[in-house]
């Protein structure tokens, strides 16, 4: 099996690499050296050829290997001279790392020429540790070249890489020679198939050398080394025990498990430690990537924890705090938000200070409303921050040691914009100072914490306009209702001057007061309503009752004249009354004293038609349509303008409509549809 996987995979090297030499040959498409880097390419297929197809032992294959090490070398150095000529010391290094290769290809030979046993056994330890040698200078001299390359040239950076690769397997390669490790095997296979992706990464560099950057994202390049780390830790797990099983004699069981028990729970206390996720991400971030922060996933991120509330975060304030907090990997932060002229604690998201409600003042608010630059408050604490930061910081905040920073969040641009608050950051895991790529991320997302506080607090304000205004024209409605009661007891007041001897009279009278202390109890219970008349449940109403009870109520008042079938009507018995009331009131004030109004009832197909009629002076086509339903428009000198708009709201609450029909000196109608009903349980 071992074998089988040897010559594959040396032999798709070899073929790789003799490719890619003879299209260089026929076709250059390098910006480096075209002759040391076809020569190296033509070698190392052979090297390949060789292994697949004698062994990688055969001394012939020896001699080939530190060939194609020295042929890389001088590539190297090519490349060197080309951009620093002169360098004379450089050049001499080079030469000695080629003699350790050529002097690992002359110890191969004299392991061929009949020695004994120990002398044959120093000569191959002689060789490896050459080997070992060379391979570890060639990767110092790797390291050297991938500092000295340009940025531009990415293409001689992905060489590089491929170098770097191929003599790190050679040293893991000779290590295992030099210790007889039993998985030396294996690490001959995996050498095979890593030249084979060195070869892909050279066609790679060759294909796209000009205008080629590496693009990998932070998760992959973090997950990359993460598996790295894995693998090393189970080589080196693998090589302690391997050692152990040489050296530990009785005790080989005891020591390998001590070994593997311990190097597990090393891992896993490793990987439980916040703080070694946050020094990788910051090492990955500085060493890797030209910048601190992948922006498109931290604006995403911070996008969607302000958008969507999670555990812990259910209010928008609190998912504020740590939608900037998790910017900077801060484990918990405090939003400080305006209380008069000063800033005062607000939410918290994993705030451990127990400081947070010390004493307030305006210096701070008023220092960030008018600089909106982030305070370092490491930096206060040790006297360099510029004097107004010195100045503004509270006391509770410099003693709170885990306080990191003060981000303030305005609203409407960093100059003359309005501050909604202030954000202070816990310190992160891995404590640093903050740079300027801190500050402008920071600023940024500060300004648009700033935006979804000020429409959160815009919403909130807005709804208590909404309430205010209902409570305003419920108000107005009332008030409306109370003049035309003021109306009716002023009317019945002056009639019983002229009429107080009359039984009848009397009765009416009494009848009115009754009905007027009635519909004045029910206006104070309309008054202290919190909600819409919409929310209450729909009822059969016996229309014929309720408009009895209305026109038996205005007829001390004036004459009133009912007509039609008894009907049934879905909606709410007293709502209905008191939109009747209404119209008849208007009906009432219109017409002249001697004109009766009619009250009539009819069923129109599947709506119950109830009638309000009167013969006084109507109204325009342009004032029913433009203002007879607009609150606080009236054509009567002492009219509010709310009966019809009341009357309209009140039936529309009902699922109803209501029409008007009128004509300047003929009259006006008004009609209320309901929906009918079966006359079955009718609420009275």
């Amino acid at each position: 099996m071992i074998t089988t996987l040897v010559l594959w995979s040396y032999a798709l090297a070899a073929l790789l690499f003799g490719a890619l030499a003879l299209t260089q040959m026929r076709r250059p498409s390098v910006p480096w050296p075209h002759a040391p880097f076809v020569l190296a390419l033509a070698i190392t297929s052979l090297w390949a050829l060789a292994v697949a197809g004698i062994d990688s032992r055969d001394v012939a294959t020896r001699i080939v290997a530190s060939v194609r090490d020295i042929a890389w070398l001088g590539f190297m150095l090519a490349l060197v001279r080309r951009d620093r000529a002169g360098n004379y010391a450089l050049g001499a290094v080079y030469f000695v790392v080629m003699a350790l290769a050529g002097t690992a290809a002359l110890l191969a030979v004299a392991g061929r020429m009949g020695l004994d046993a120990d002398a044959l056994a120093a000569v191959e330890s002689a060789r490896t540790v050459f080997l070992m040698m060379s391979a570890v200078s060639g990767l110092v001299l790797v390291h050297h070249l991938y500092q000295a390359a340009p940025p531009s040239r990415g293409g001689v950076r992905l060489v590089v890489l491929a170098l770097a690769a191929m003599w790190s397997i050679d040293l893991i390669v000779a290590a295992g020679i030099y210790f007889e490790m039993r998985w030396i095997g294996v690490s001959i296979v995996v050498r095979g198939v890593i030249m084979t992706g060195v070869a892909a990464l050279l066609v790679v560099a060759v294909h796209r050398s000009g205008d080629w950057t590496i693009a990998l994202s932070r998760p992959i390049a973090v997950r990359a080394l993460s598996a790295v780390a894995l693998i090393l830790y189970a080589g080196l797990t693998a090589l302690a025990t391997s050692i152990a099983a040489t050296y530990a004699g009785p005790y080989v069981r005891v020591a390998q498990t001590a070994i593997v028990f311990g190097a597990t729970a090393g891992v896993l206390t490793l990987l439980s430690t916040p703080w070694l996720r946050a020094w990788a991400k910051v090492k990955v971030a500085k060493h890797l990537f030209r910048h601190r922060y992948d922006y498109r996933a931290e604006w995403q991120r911070f996008t969607d924890t302000l958008g969507k509330p999670g555990p812990g975060a259910d209010s928008l304030q609190a998912r504020v705090v740590k939608s900037i907090a998790d910017l900077t990997d801060s484990p918990g932060g405090l939003l400080l938000v305006p209380d008069g002229a000063s800033l005062g604690p607000g939410a918290t998201w994993n705030w451990d200070c127990a400081d947070a409600s010390g004493p307030q003042d305006e210096r701070l608010a008023s220092f960030l409303a008018s600089d909106a630059r982030i305070v370092e408050l490491d930096r206060v604490r040790a006297g360099t921050a510029p004097a107004e930061d010195m100045a503004s910081v509270p006391d509770w905040l410099r003693a709170c040691t885990d306080a990191w920073a003060i981000v303030p969040l305005v609203h409407g641009g960093a100059m003359g914009g309005a501050l909604v608050g202030a954000i202070v950051l816990s310190r992160p895991p891995v404590d640093r100072a903050l740079d300027w790529e801190d500050f402008d991320l920071l600023r940024v997302a500060g300004r648009q914490a700033a935006s979804y506080l000020a429409e959160d607090r815009a919403h909130a304000a807005l709804a208590d306009a909404a309430r205010f205004d209902e409570f305003n024209r419920r108000f107005a409605f009332i008030l409306h209702d109370i003049k035309n009661l003021v109306s009716q007891l002023t009317l019945v007041a002056r009639n019983a001057e002229r009429h107080a001897d009359n039984p009848d009279f009397r009765v009416d009278m009494v009848a009115t007061l009754k009905d007027s202390s009635d519909r004045m109890n029910a206006l104070l219970a309309r008054l202290s309503q919190h909600g819409p008349v919409r929310g209450e449940p729909l009822q059969p109403v016996d229309v014929a009752a309720v408009v009895a009870r209305v026109a038996t109520a205005r007829r001390a008042q004036h004459p009133i004249v009912t007509q039609g079938a008894a009907a049934c009507a879905l909606g709410h018995a007293a709502r209905l009354e008191q939109a009747l009331g209404l119209l008849v009131q208007n009906a009432v004030e219109a017409s002249r004293a001697e004109d009766p109004i009619l009250l009539s009832i009819e069923t129109v197909g599947d709506r119950v038609a109830i009638d309000v009629i009167d013969h006084g002076c109507g109204m325009s086509p342009g004032f029913v349509r433009d203002q007879l339903f607009r609150p606080f428009v009236s054509s009567k000198t002492a009219g509010f303008g709310i009966g019809a708009f009341e009357a309209r709201q009140l039936v529309h609450a009902m699922g109803g409509a209501l029409d008007v029909v009128s004509r300047e000196g003929e009259g006006t109608r008004f009609r209320i549809l309901l929906p009918a009903v079966a006359s079955l349980e009718v609420a009275a």
